[in-house]
């Protein structure tokens, strides 16, 4: 699929301010897009919605790939709905409004949230809900187990689902049967937090289209262990039979982030079983993040063409190898039933040939990072005069530091670079770094351009998103209030879109 020629800003809902710790799908989320409607923008994008758990990254620590977040509620919309009183939703208290503390954060929305839910029972005791009652229906293919699972692993206070009872883990019918009855009040309350966590999605989804803005949406390439889609579709997987644990992990060698490579951890696909099923879980993931999305970039795209497989007693990413995967065969079948892919590659890291050719040949835009691109040649990918119209140029994603943490810590050659391409004679004549990086992306024959919110608010190290070097404290950072949206900034930003095109 070929896009035009426009830009979008990058941030994860969980970046917007709110009283609550955590940003959330109300005022806030509103806010925003119209900040970036005046602002000339088309795209936003986004980072998996899932539920997360331990350290909360949204990529490997996710406990389902289909279903939503629901610490992403607004307690505010919930008011609206007559499931909570205003006057009863007490802020939360933070030391720092900059960062998501999930210690405070999860205890404080629980308990909203199940007197919303108790609310919501005393409603259908009044009356039947269709709309809840079709939601479950419509969505049974996955909010089945989806419910069942968060019920157990609430009941094994966390543990993960290979420790259960060997009926459960194994999933025997009877075991479950009789389990689903117990936890039955559980179970229900689960399907409630999706049903009102995509209600409130597709109201401000349905808000950003209304003011011309689309939605990319994101898939990460793999799923987490301690996951609803591994424990209920474990042949799917490279599993041991009978300890139900990865026989291969998966990862990426050493590269620019890390000197003995990512071990990710999550369990590698068992392409041959999903061969056989033609590739129907894999599908029906596309389908739902469409149903959320207008477009859907795949995280970690080479692992389509080939993937590292670790083996599952490594302790880092170094001795893995690389294995083939049947990615023609998937996204034909995946074109076949969608039509036009809305897809964007995400193809960084140690890219071949084959890789290149597998995106080019569904003409798939990949991505360039600007910040990865002046510590080498001309010859460089990632500069904008090697860039081909169909792909999609950062100043850096939300793996990298911002533009400003970037270009404290970068190299002076790096720096001199820098100042030679742009026409500056030393790095010392450059101020507001973050800007110029702005400008140098939008200006770019790039067909796409996104810029991560925290380069247009001119913020620095702190304000990183992730950083892929270790696992703990990321994922936190939000902006801290919708004022710093102002006017001004809309004016400068509309400024430069119109300039170039976008």
């Amino acid at each position: 699929m070929l896009f035009e020629r426009s830009s979008g800003i990058l941030l994860h809902p969980t970046s917007f301010p709110s009283q609550h710790g955590i940003g959330d799908l109300g005022k806030s989320a509103y806010e925003f897009i119209d900040f970036l409607q005046r602002s000339g923008y088309k795209l936003w994008q986004i980072l998996p919605l899932g539920p997360t758990g331990e350290e909360h990254s949204p990529y490997i620590m996710n406990y389902s790939t289909f279903a939503g977040n629901p610490l992403m509620i607004s307690l505010e919309e919930l008011a609206q709905e007559e499931l909570l009183e205003l006057p009863e939703i007490i802020p939360l208290e933070t030391q720092d409004s900059s960062k998501v503390n999930f210690e405070t954060v999860v205890p404080h929305k629980t308990l909203y949230l199940k007197k919303a839910y108790t609310r919501f029972q005393q409603q259908l005791e009044e009356k039947p809900n269709p709309a809840f009652v079709a939601f479950c229906q419509k969505h049974a293919s996955w909010l089945d187990d989806y419910a069942l699972f968060m019920a157990l692993l609430e009941a094994h206070e966390g543990q993960s689902w290979n420790y259960w009872e060997p009926a459960l883990a194994h999933r025997d019918p009877e075991a479950l049967k009789a389990k689903s009855e117990v936890l039955k009040e559980s179970i229900t309350y689960q399907k409630f937090l999706q049903f009102i966590f995509f209600k409130q999605w597709e109201k401000l989804r349905q808000y950003a289209n209304e003011k011309g803005i689309k939605i990319i949406g994101d898939i990460s390439i793999y799923v987490c262990y301690n996951s609803v889609e591994v424990w209920s579709n474990s042949h799917l997987f490279q599993l041991n039979s009978e300890t139900l644990e990865p026989l291969y992990i998966a990862g990426v060698p050493p590269d620019f982030f890390s000197e003995t490579g990512q071990l990710w951890g999550n369990p590698i696909y068992n392409w041959e079983e999903l061969q056989n099923t033609k590739f129907a879980w894999w599908i029906e993931r596309f389908k739902a993040t469409l149903e959320y999305a207008d477009y859907v970039r795949i995280d970690h795209f080479r692992a389509f063409e080939a993937y590292w497989r670790v083996p599952g007693s490594e302790k880092n990413a170094i001795n893995g190898e690389w294995i083939k995967a049947p990615g023609y065969e998937f996204f034909d079948e995946l074109k076949q039933q969608l039509g036009d892919l809305p897809i964007l590659a995400e193809d960084l890291g140690i890219i071949t040939p084959e890789v290149e050719e597998l995106r080019d040949h569904y003409h798939f835009p990949g991505m360039k990072i600007l910040q990865f691109a002046f510590g080498g040649d001309a010859n460089s990918v990632y500069l904008p005069h090697n860039y081909v119209h169909n792909c999609l140029v950062y100043t850096g994603t939300h793996d990298n530091d911002t533009t400003i943490g970037w270009w404290e810590t970068a190299t002076a050659k790096e720096k001199q670079h820098f100042a030679e391409y742009l026409g500056y004679s030393s790095p010392d004549e450059i101020t507001n770094i973050n800007w110029v990086m702005i400008r140098l992306a939008l200006s770019s024959l790039a067909s796409l351009a996104i810029i991560p919110l925290q380069d247009v608010l001119d913020l620095g190290h702190d304000a990183r998103m992730n950083d892929p070097s270790h696992n703990d404290g990321n994922w936190r950072w939000r902006y801290q209030s919708s004022e710093l949206l102002t006017q001004e900034l809309s004016d400068r930003l509309f400024k430069l879109n119109q300039l170039y095109s976008r």
